[in-house]
């Protein structure tokens, strides 16, 4: 029986986007492992809660590096190969944290780990968006957001597997496992193709054809798509060849394009700036980073003691999240980018409200007259807390993000981007124990629920729906009119090829 070629061509894409995510998955054990390994780290080294603040935030601030030098690395050398550097660093940092024998030591190894990150959290979903159809770029672009859950599910699992081990070697494992996945993925590389979008840039037309017809619903499909990246390129649509000359000033010069995100831009191009910048400082600002990387601690402050409790609750969570964010995947879709972020938004909002109320109650009630009540709600708003962050806003940033800047800006727009949602997580998760002993834990949750209604209105009225089209037709909805822009590459593309020639 023969193979229809669309279901081939959606498995192909699909394979490729799950060994893309493998960056993903990486992220997310680091995450998810560091929430209970802080624990001994704690009583091992004999650090304060401040230093413990800063361990656990500096990473964010760290993978800015990472996150600008991706945009540079995926512009030189391609997206595929970008993944590998993200491996690189996650596998030496991994090492440098495990075998670590000193506070400064485990700063060194979370540095590097911190420039994975910041790769990782860039590449995964420009690779994963740049490869995928129009009809299934909302599912495959979900991806990445999936794989950062799983991983932090194995980093909780990690946490309660290697609790019972002695104290100073317990945490070492538990950071220190996380080299093993590294070496798998820079191997897994080596079946990835690379984004046509990225070898159009560089001219190599018959290699990016050869992609497209592999990952294109038809034959056809894979026709326009090729016509519209080469036009978002500035490449003349009757100029045809295996391998055409692109200027290097025009692919590799990112300082025009620098000007044209930050410092002059078009009202359409500042609209998606907009979006794109404050979806990621929203979906970092909601407090989520709280819940993720100190769940052991709100727990204890819900009145759930001992370690075998807080781990197994903390793993709960893990759960959760990865349930919902596959729930997510499959409904991007379906059901559209703009109604699952407000619904999201909005969950989240009065579960914040819900959890932030019986902290409080449970914090103002004695030891012996905890209400198992307000213990109950807490554990419930943790919960819904995650499972709506995971339906909506946590997969939309990659996928949104990835979607709405044009060709030419796309790799350094999501680096902006994440370097906003980098500094705003790195904030939240160096200041929340800072700021519950100010306005107490419950106090803190209130502020979240605050800043996440003024993201649902941010939302509303700032991200319009992008559901089913391409990338290069989503500029039509943010108002960019790439009618007289693509005249002028073209132009200035002969232009510059007649200057070039013998």
């Amino acid at each position: 029986m023969a193979v229809d070629p669309k279901k081939k061509n959606a498995s192909y894409a699909f394979t490729c986007a799950i060994l893309a995510s493998m960056a993903s998955i990486i992220l997310g054990y680091d995450i998810g492992v560091m929430s209970g390994a802080s624990l001994y780290i704690k009583k091992d080294l004999k650090i304060t809660d401040v230093q413990v603040e800063i361990l656990m935030g500096i990473l964010n601030i760290y993978s800015l590096v990472g996150s600008f030098a991706a945009g540079r690395t995926a512009d030189w050398i391609g997206r595929r190969f970008t993944v590998v550097f993200a491996a690189a660093f996650f596998f030496a940092g991994a090492l440098l944290m495990g075998f670590s024998g000193d506070y400064a030591t485990l700063m060194v190894g979370r540095f590097v780990a911190g420039v994975g990150v910041g790769y990782a959290i860039m590449i995964a979903p420009v690779y994963t968006a740049e490869i995928s159809p129009a009809s299934s770029r909302g599912f495959l672009t979900s991806f990445p957001e999936v794989s950062i859950n799983l991983g932090i599910l194995l980093g909780y699992v990690s946490n309660y597997a290697f609790a019972r081990l002695p104290l100073s070697l317990g945490w070492r494992v538990m950071l220190g496992v996380g080299a093993a996945p590294s070496v798998l993925l820079a191997l897994m590389v080596l079946g990835m193709p690379e984004s046509p979008r990225w070898l159009v840039m560089k001219g190599r037309l018959a290699d990016a054809k050869a992609v497209l017809e592999k990952i294109a619903d038809t034959p056809e499909e894979a026709s326009e798509r090729l016509a519209d990246i080469k036009a978002a390129a500035g490449i003349p649509d009757d100029l045809d060849g295996d391998v055409v000359t692109v200027s290097k000033k025009r692919g590799g010069e990112e300082g025009q394009v620098w000007r044209e995100l930050v410092v002059s831009p078009t009202p359409a191009m500042r609209r998606i700036v907009l979006a794109a910048v404050g979806l990621h400082f929203f979906q970092q600002a909601s407090g989520v980073d709280s819940v993720v990387l100190y769940s052991p601690r709100v727990f204890q402050s819900a009145g759930i003691t001992g370690d075998d409790q807080l781990l197994g609750t903390t793993c709960a969570v893990g759960v959760a999240k990865t349930v919902f964010i596959l729930v997510a995947a499959f409904l991007l879709d379906r059901a559209g980018r703009r109604p699952l972020l407000l619904t999201s938004t909005g969950g989240m909002v009065f579960s914040l409200v819900g959890l932030a109320t019986g902290l409080t109650v449970v914090g103002g009630s004695p030891d012996a007259q905890v209400p198992s009540w307000a213990v109950g709600l807490c554990v419930a708003s943790i919960l819904a807390y995650v499972a709506f962050f995971s339906v909506g806003l946590g997969p939309m940033s990659g996928v949104y993000t990835s979607e709405i800047f044009p060709l030419r800006a796309r790799a350094l727009g999501f680096a902006v981007a994440v370097a906003c949602n980098r500094v705003t997580s790195g904030v939240i998760s160096m200041t929340f124990l800072s700021l519950s002993s100010a306005i107490t834990i419950g106090g803190s949750f209130f502020l979240y629920a605050a800043i996440s209604s003024l993201a649902w209105v941010f939302f509303f009225t700032r991200l319009p729906e992008t559901r089913g089209q391409t990338l290069e037709e989503i500029g039509k909805v943010f108002g960019m009119d790439d009618t007289a822009m693509e005249a002028e590459d073209s132009a200035a593309y002969r232009e510059r090829l007649l200057a070039t020639s013998p």
